[in-house]
């Protein structure tokens, strides 16, 4: 693959993500090593797309750490159930947060961050891990997001 995506930056999200999913596919396959490929994901997210953070929390001793990401320093740890990561660990289900200063318990890393999206990763139809997306925007992220970003979670899980 290239250094760079095929991306056109006139596209509408979906096509954007149209384009993206098969690039990310390609980069990642035969690929083993899961940093690596978490790695490369984040980049190209934040590419195509320049949200304020993009990043992988993988469950791990019974708490969510952080993994790779692209973005200011994050929150290391999370603890199951707490904040919008946590809690799609617990509830094993996409989160969008139009605000996050309006979902209960929200965990403050930046406060730049205004909306956020967060879709859990499956092993063995356990929660291995989330994908969390920050935006300093609100209202950023909807159905279009989370259909192609639990698309590609699914292609994470083979790798997992």
């Amino acid at each position: 693959m290239s250094e760079s995506l095929l991306i056109d930056v006139n596209a509408t999200k979906e096509e954007k993500y149209k384009a993206l999913l098969p690039q990310i596919k390609a980069l990642v396959h035969g690929e083993e090593d899961v940093v690596a490929n978490l790695s490369n994901i984040t980049a190209a997210l934040k590419e195509a797309f320049g949200y304020f953070w993009i990043g992988f929390y993988i469950a791990k001793n019974g708490e969510l750490v952080l993994g790779p990401f692209q973005g200011p320093i994050a929150c290391t740890r999370i603890q199951k159930g707490k904040g919008v990561c946590g809690s799609v660990w617990a509830e094993g289900k996409t989160i969008i947060v139009p605000d996050v200063e309006a979902f209960p318990g929200h965990i403050a890393c930046s406060s730049a961050s205004k909306s956020e999206i967060v879709v859990p990763g499956f092993k063995n139809n356990e929660v291995a891990m989330v994908l969390d997306i920050d935006s300093d925007e609100l209202n950023t992220f909807d159905e279009i997001d989370q259909k192609y970003l639990e698309d590609l979670m699914k292609t994470v899980s083979e790798f997992l």
